[in-house]
């Protein structure tokens, strides 16, 4: 038989040959998306998002102050107009504090923060709050005020205008406002004039330690933290409890380089271990499931009382015509209403994951409020397996 030109024939073992390759292909390609699926589910987060150095924390300031400039939504009390009097007479002004009105200023307390890292001359933002009965701080200036640490030390000095992010109209009858108008804020209001810089780096027995502390106290997360910075610095990392860890700064790290070896372990991803929690929130409704809660086996009915209350007024009117023997009175009437909604048993097979739990709980069809209830009643059963905190 002649076959025609261009014509390719396939035998079995071709065929054959080439459905093994693309059954390779296909199972390869099934592997790769695989280890993508596995790979994402087991996401790590970075050891810098998860601690916080040891020594690395800001401090609060506060001071006593004085804003003006107010369209009289001041104090009317006596003790900003005797603090304004202070004012006056360090600029040689001698005056009494019956001699001054108030409405247009007001005492205030301003805090900030002093960060880690802050130097002389660099600006913080400050938060301003009203003391007194004033009204609004719309349009305040609040005059040069010192803020203090703890230790009774000035650390800053605030100053300038008051942003409320708001505003507040009114007349004799009505008056309408936006977001609060006693509390405002002053973006880089206050000057630092002493810095207190933070110390990180701990001195002992001739070695250099940094301590990581735990946001979220957990030994498996700070075990695991330990282990991949000792694959990088080998016994360079040692967990001290659920909440701190060690780190040895290895002697060829010198003093400059000790910043880039701490952003390098910071940068370093683990996988955060999470414990069995439920939080619930019975003013809000509010309930939050970790990811590694279960329940056991049960069967659950969620049954709802309804009780309905209707008050209603009667009028009594005498019957009797042309008599005053009688007079017409308002008599109150209260119908009740008691409803109960028919429940079935539920069986609820045996959950391991946050998505199983979900599905399983949406399917009883039950309120946040119904669902406070039940994860209460498992707790009581034991099926619950989880810590349950009710906020």
């Amino acid at each position: 038989m002649r076959l025609m030109s261009g014509c390719r024939v396939t035998t079995p073992a071709a065929g054959l040959r080439r459905s093994s390759g693309a059954i390779r292909r296909t199972l390869a390609g099934a592997a790769f998306l695989l280890m993508l699926v596995v790979s994402g589910s087991v996401r790590g987060e970075r050891i810098k998002d998860i601690v916080d150095i040891q020594g690395v924390r800001g401090n609060p300031l506060t001071g006593v102050g004085l804003v003006i400039g107010l369209a009289g939504t001041g104090d009317s009390g006596l003790l900003s107009r005797q603090m304004l009097t202070n004012v006056l007479r360090e600029s040689g002004l001698v005056l009494s504090p019956t001699d001054l009105s108030g409405g247009n200023i007001a005492v205030v307390m301003v805090t900030a923060e002093l960060g880690p890292f802050h130097r002389e001359g660099m600006r913080i933002d400050v938060d301003v709050s009203a003391l007194g009965d004033a009204k609004s701080l719309q349009g305040a200036m609040l005059l040069p005020t010192p803020l203090k640490g703890l230790d009774g030390q000035v650390y800053a000095v605030a100053q300038g205008g008051i942003s409320l992010g708001g505003w507040s109209v009114g007349g004799k009858q009505a008056s309408l406002s936006k977001n609060h108008q006693t509390v405002g804020r002053i973006a880089d209001g206050a000057i630092v004039e002493k810095a207190e810089l933070a110390s990180f780096i701990e001195q002992a027995a001739g070695q250099r330690f940094i301590t990581l502390s735990l946001r979220n106290s957990d030994f498996s997360t700070a075990q695991r933290i330990s282990n991949i910075i000792n694959q990088s610095y080998a016994d360079s990392a040692f967990v001290l409890d659920a909440a701190g860890v060690k780190v040895l700064v290895p002697t060829e790290i010198t003093q400059r380089s000790v910043i880039a070896f701490l952003d390098e372990i910071l940068q370093m991803e683990v996988v955060v271990d999470t414990p069995a929690v439920v939080v619930i929130n019975e003013r809000t409704g509010t309930i939050v499931v970790g990811e590694n809660v279960g329940i056991s086996s049960v069967a659950i009915a969620q049954g709802s009382l309804v009780v309905k209350v209707k008050e209603t007024a009667q009028v009594s009117q005498p019957m009797a015509p042309f008599s005053d023997a009688g007079t017409t009175e308002v008599i109150p009437e209260t119908m009740l209403g008691v409803e109960e909604q028919s429940a079935y048993l539920i069986p609820v097979e045996r959950a391991v994951t946050v998505s199983e739990l979900a599905k399983t709980l949406n399917a009883i069809g039950a309120s946040p409020r119904d669902l406070i209830a039940i994860f209460n009643a498992l707790k009581e059963a034991g099926a619950l397996q989880a810590k349950l905190v009710i906020m």
